[in-house]
């Protein structure tokens, strides 16, 4: 078996076997098949696609080309959560928190930023001190120490997808159905959690763009989860606009911070409380309303912030950051964006918004690019809302006194007329 003659096949549309998948796999992580041949192989798998069979054969062969983790000297029902990526979407920093102060445990792994979506990791990162590196003895002791650990993807844990998200991050195919399936499923098949909740992005600022494209993604995800054994339930949820009004690293941390203060924007509370009902009622601590009760109750008496201080304070993190968030360290530079015309802000490519924040450092271009925690966005205007010529409708950041390029993006990503949009749901479709 050769790897050009696997590429050649994909390349003209054809199916490939379980053989096949594997032989990449394995050849990939044992430095048999390079770089340049995996990027290949990918650009052809976005280009021609897989079915469910192929999707589900690589993600198991992701989930097996390394260690998988054993949870079973956790006590108690371990959940996790996970998004495909958004603008602005620091769910995870607010979620977790709520459901550990809920007596569920709540193991998890997450990942970088990709693309122009934001990663987990590195927004922790950006809380000096912070380790996203435990030794698995380390990580298990900690869930049942205080419920709940955030860490990055282990080496041994799924290694092909780690190198396999890397390259697609800079080789353009970011944004495939079967390799996005395959990336999440793949790490999330490996760390023995019993439930499972996906937040499946779907807009402008997302992978996928439709409703439809969505439902296909959610779906496959949530089959090959309960193949695997797992409770699955995925959440549609729009990403029209960004999520919240901070995009960028330490930003999204401060606002992540107040949200649990119960000053969160509406639109990123009313998530949280959304995704951590769901996973409070999968793992069975009672009905949706009851979930979403206790939620609510967890941010008003101040046990869900408590617990993101536990956890940023055992992790080696700055817990002084969490209590005292305007201690963060800011960008040297700022650029304020105005409405250049009277009207409503109709709508928003948010990809674009995202690519902005990419621009000013929050994100990676390639793959040795240091990310700058403190650059990004505050917006002060979204989709809907009216807008006067001179209004403040964005400040940029940035460590770098350069914003031209960003700007210009930013302007052009945002439509003003004087049509006032309707109102679009948060939560636009469910998938059990």
């Amino acid at each position: 078996m050769r790897i050009v003659d696997i590429i050649k096949k994909k390349r003209n549309g054809n199916k490939l076997n379980k053989n096949e998948i594997d032989f990449f796999i394995n050849g990939y992580i044992n430095g048999e098949i390079y770089d340049y041949q995996a990027s290949a192989l990918l650009m052809a798998i976005l280009l021609k696609g897989m079915d469910n069979e192929e999707t589900t054969n690589l993600t198991f062969a992701i989930r097996d080309s390394g260690e998988k983790l054993d949870f079973s000297k956790i006590d108690g029902v371990r959940v996790d959560k996970h998004s495909t990526g958004g603008v602005g979407d620091k769910t995870s920093l607010i979620v977790a928190p709520i459901v550990a102060s809920l007596g569920v445990k709540v193991a998890k792994m997450s990942g970088r930023g990709l693309g122009h979506t934001g990663g987990t990791v590195d927004k922790l990162e950006s809380i000096t001190g912070y380790k996203t590196e435990l030794s698995n003895e380390e990580f298990i002791k900690q869930v049942n120490d205080i419920g709940i650990s955030i860490v990055g993807q282990s080496a041994n844990l799924a290694p092909a997808d780690k190198k396999l998200y890397a390259l697609r991050d800079v080789t353009g195919t970011v944004e495939s159905l079967p390799l996005v399936v395959s990336s999440i499923m793949g790490k999330k098949l490996c760390a023995d959690d019993d439930v499972i909740v996906l937040d499946i992005k779907c807009g402008s600022g997302a992978i996928c763009k439709t409703v439809d494209e969505s439902k296909e993604l959610a779906s496959l995800m949530v089959d090959i989860g309960k193949k695997a054994g797992k409770k699955m339930l995925a959440l549609i949820t729009d990403m029209d606009k960004p999520l919240g009004y901070a995009i960028g690293n330490s930003l999204e941390v401060v606002e992540a911070i107040e949200t649990l203060k119960g000053n969160g924007p509406k639109d990123l509370t009313e998530i949280c409380v959304i995704l951590a009902s769901n996973m409070l009622y999968l793992a069975g601590k009672g009905s949706l309303k009851e979930c979403e009760t206790a939620v609510r109750k967890s941010i008003s008496d101040g046990s869900a912030l408590n617990k993101l201080v536990e956890l940023v304070d055992r992790q080696g993190g700055d817990k002084n950051l969490i209590l005292n968030p305007n201690n963060f360290e800011k960008a040297k530079y700022k650029c304020e964006i105005y409405a250049e015309s009277n009207g409503y802000i109709t709508s928003i490519d948010t990809e674009g918004y995202g690519n902005a924040s990419l621009m000013l450092g929050a994100g990676r271009n390639s793959l040795k690019d240091k990310i700058d925690y403190t650059a990004g966005i505050i917006l002060n205007k979204k989709t809907g809302d009216s807008v006067n010529k001179g209004d403040l409708i964005a400040t940029l950041y940035s460590n770098t006194n350069s914003f031209e390029n960003a700007k210009n993006l930013f302007i052009n990503s945002t439509v003003i007329s004087d049509v006032k949009p309707g109102e679009k749901p948060l939560v636009l479709d469910i998938v059990k």
